[in-house]
Parts: C-alpha cells; structure tokens; sequence
C-alpha cells in the first residue's frame, strides 16, 4: 500500500481551477520532485496534502487513510505530515534552541530535557549548534532555513513536504539547506519537493512529477525526465530551462 495516495483531486479558487484531476501515489521512502512553471499548481498541491487548502473533490489518503473532508484530526494530521516553506517563518522573539522545541513540548507532550537533547542532536548534525542561544535575526537565510526543516523533523513526521525551499536564497546559501536535504533521501525520509533546482532534482528524486495546467502531465525516473522525456510540453519546458542555463 502506498503511503500517500491522491485520487482525482480538483482545487479551485472561485472560477480558476488550479489543480485538474490530478491523481499520484508516493511509496515510503520515496522521494518525489515536482517540477514544472510557475503557476502549474505545485504550492498548491503540497498545500492541499498538509490540509492548509481545502480541496474542491476528489480524495486523499495516508496508509489508507481519508485525510480530506470532515472529521479529521487536523492536529494529528500535521504531526504526521511536515511542511517547510520558501519562507522561514520562525518566531522572532524566541532563540533557535526554543523554535525547534515548541511544538514537540506543547503538542506532543515531550518533556522539555528530551526536546532539548533532540534539538541538539538535530542542530549538531547540521553544524548550528553554537547557534542554539541565538534568536533568528542573528543566523543568514541559509541558516534560518535548517533551523525550519529541523523544526519540521522535531515531529517525527512519516511524510515531509518541501515548497521551494531554496527560493528565498542567495546563490551560496543554497547548498546548504540541499545537504540537508540529501541526507534525509539517505536516511530514508519520506518527500514530496516542489523545486526549481533541475540539478538538485535530478540528483535526489526516486520520480520526477512534471505538472502542467494542475495535472501531472509526464512522470518517471530522472534519467528518464530529464533525459528523453516523452510528452512535447515537457521537452519545451525543459529547453526553456537550458537555454536559460539553469539545466
């Protein structure tokens, strides 16, 4: 059984359709990048899974599972599925240390010394330790945005959704928020990545999910995407981005 099964969702905002009968299941341990212009619905359908949007019809699944529609834990749902957005959105007036702690003491119950050990842990593993005590205007944009995706795996999530996390970036930075990324593909961590890094992309996805017009337009195996891509849409975008360097 797949862990997230999407079945012919739709999602509009008044007239505008924004995702179309769009169906995908995700394995564990799968990694899934979704690539496509701006505007073909990628923000929307992470956004749709973690249950920030309503979806218009259609169903989705965990393990089986109904996740959409009425009578759903939502506090629960979000313990199992973690979002990572372009912006960090850390709280400002509590140091990094107090950020990742939070949610694990106040929504899971985890005492304060066990959520102190476990940030540390995380925060060791990607060299901000010494940036435990330090509130988030003092850390670069890199920085801030480690500090969100251990935030995210402080509720050891089963499924983590990712939302061009590299945007906001300078350049330099960039490569460090995708170390982290990779050694979670490594440990085996369940994603979905909506990106613009092809490179990246092409590196750390089990599938790339092309979407065009809200639907998954072509899918496969990197290689096979970025390689020989059947679909005639997909082929354009993809010239479009080598001719802008960017594959």
């Amino acid at each position: 059984m797949a862990l997230l099964e999407i079945e012919r969702m739709t999602k509009h905002y008044g007239l505008v359709e924004v995702i179309s009968d769009l169906s995908l299941e995700v394995a564990e341990h799968e990694v899934i990048c979704l690539i496509g212009p701006s505007g073909c619905g990628k923000s929307t359908l992470l956004r749709c899974v973690n249950r920030l949007e309503e979806i218009t019809s259609g169903e989705i699944r965990i393990h089986g599972d109904r996740i959409t529609g009425p009578g759903v834990d939502l506090d629960r749902l979000r313990r199992d599925i973690g979002i990572v957005f372009q912006g960090y959105n850390l709280f400002p007036h509590m140091t990094v240390l107090e950020n990742t702690m939070l949610a694990p003491t106040k929504v899971l119950g985890m005492s304060r010394r066990e959520a102190e050990e476990k940030a540390m842990s995380f925060l060791n593993r990607i060299a901000l330790a010494h940036k435990a005590n330090d509130y988030p205007d003092r850390l670069s944009g890199g920085q801030q945005q480690r500090v969100a995706i251990v935030r995210a795996l402080m509720m050891n999530p089963m499924l983590l959704l990712l939302d061009e996390i590299t945007s906001a970036l300078d350049p330099e930075l960039v490569s460090e928020v995708l170390d982290i990324v990779r050694d979670l593909a490594a440990g085996g961590m369940t994603m979905i990545l909506a990106t613009h890094e092809m490179g990246f992309a092409r590196e750390v996805a089990d599938r790339i999910c092309f979407l065009q017009s809200g639907r998954v337009h072509e899918q496969g195996p990197p290689a096979e995407i970025f390689g020989s891509p059947q679909k005639e849409r997909t082929q354009a975008f993809l010239r479009s981005l080598k001719k802008a360097g960017r594959l």
